[in-house]
């Protein structure tokens, strides 16, 4: 497929399908209120648009995974690192981890890693708009939008906060 026939999906509606997906997962676990924590940036748009949904009564708590990735010696800091806030206690709580688009798994694995330092939650649950084809790490999503096959060479990226919208974009075959 090249990029000519590839279409993505509409953003705000692949975000009431996960409204819908987190719904039914945390009837489904018996969670009435969860903690939610959004990763920079996409996942915070993600995760505040989603605790409102949810009418959860905790702020979203946020996370810059910068220091935390295992790949800064590859790809240097981000050079707009945001503090992270967690403003609950973490100890004992059930944890939705929101991010945007779950690929290699390498951002998630730095979140768990991050989140750990603030405390242990009783359990973290998984929430991602997209997860794609690319996966390093055994890591899934326990609640997803949809699932995206990119060719070689493309990315896909969150733009927002609002509206929530999708765009292609190309990598260098080095990346």
């Amino acid at each position: 497929m090249d990029d000519t026939t590839l279409s993505l999906p509409d953003a705000e509606a692949l975000l009431a399908t996960l409204i819908e997906r987190c719904r039914a997962l945390l009837a489904e676990r018996g969670i009435a209120a969860p903690r939610v924590v959004g990763i920079h940036t996409g996942g915070v748009w993600l995760a505040e648009r989603l605790a409102a949904a949810l009418e959860l009564p905790d702020p979203v708590g946020t996370l810059d995974i910068s220091f935390y990735r295992d790949d800064v010696a590859h790809r240097g800091v981000n050079p707009t690192v945001k503090p992270s806030q967690i403003p609950w206690e973490v100890d004992g709580a059930d944890l939705l981890l929101v991010d945007d688009i779950l690929w290699s798994g390498r951002t998630i694995r730095a979140a768990l890693n991050e989140l750990f330092d603030y405390g242990r939650p009783r359990r973290v649950l998984l929430v991602t708009l997209l997860a794609r084809d690319g996966r390093e790490l055994p890591i899934q999503p326990d609640a997803c939008a949809a699932t995206l096959t990119l060719p070689p060479g493309q990315l896909v990226k969150l733009r927002g906060p609002a509206p929530l919208s999708l765009a292609l974009k190309e990598v260098a075959s080095d990346a």
